[in-house]
């Protein structure tokens, strides 16, 4: 029982974490990555269409996108969405591409994505303690109605807190990598 119990808490522990680094890879940190846009949602036909299904994007250059969208109707409607967006960038069209120049980032600017990235990782945090609380309940529950010993649910208990302290360790090693590649120049 305490087994299932622990492998559905490392699992939920692990999709937070994959939606951390999900999160992580949206935030540019000066250079030019098609994930950048992975968050930009475009106005189609009455519903809103994430943009790489509408369009190829690629990085020819480090500091250059390339948005190639298959139906050039939607090359006003993705600008809109560029420009509303908070990237802070302005898209160049000629009718059949879009260009995005990425700039270097400033000390302003960079400030402001360690503080966004901070809360994402706390964020991060809050869901792993969520899933150690529920886990823990969930220990207590099978104890209360005798269906574990309180020995076994002790052990439990602290088996599912090494978890915890394991993916809030990793939490904070993802953190300062990418604080890294925000400050860097």
């Amino acid at each position: 029982m305490i087994k299932e119990v622990l492998t559905d808490c490392e699992d939920r522990m692990k999709k937070a974490i994959s939606v951390l680094d999900e999160d992580f890879r949206s935030i540019r940190a000066g250079r030019a990555t098609p994930s950048l846009l992975d968050q930009i949602s475009i106005e189609y036909y009455g519903s809103a269409v994430p943009l790489k299904q509408i369009a190829s994007v690629t990085a020819p250059e480090p500091r250059l996108l390339l948005i190639q969208p298959w139906d050039k109707t939607v090359i006003p409607l993705i600008e809109k969405a560029i420009m509303i967006s908070d990237l802070g960038m302005m898209p160049n069209s000629d009718g059949s591409v879009i260009r995005l120049n990425v700039p270097t980032l400033t000390e302003d600017r960079r400030k402001k994505l360690i503080r966004i990235v901070r809360q994402k990782a706390e964020d991060g945090k809050v869901a792993i303690r969520n899933v150690r609380r529920d886990s823990n309940e969930e220990i207590k529950l099978y104890e209360h109605e005798h269906e574990i010993s309180e020995d076994d649910a002790h052990r439990g208990l602290e088996q599912v807190q090494e978890l915890t302290d394991k993916y809030i360790k990793e939490i904070d090693h993802v953190l300062k990598l990418k604080e890294a590649e925000v400050l860097e120049i």
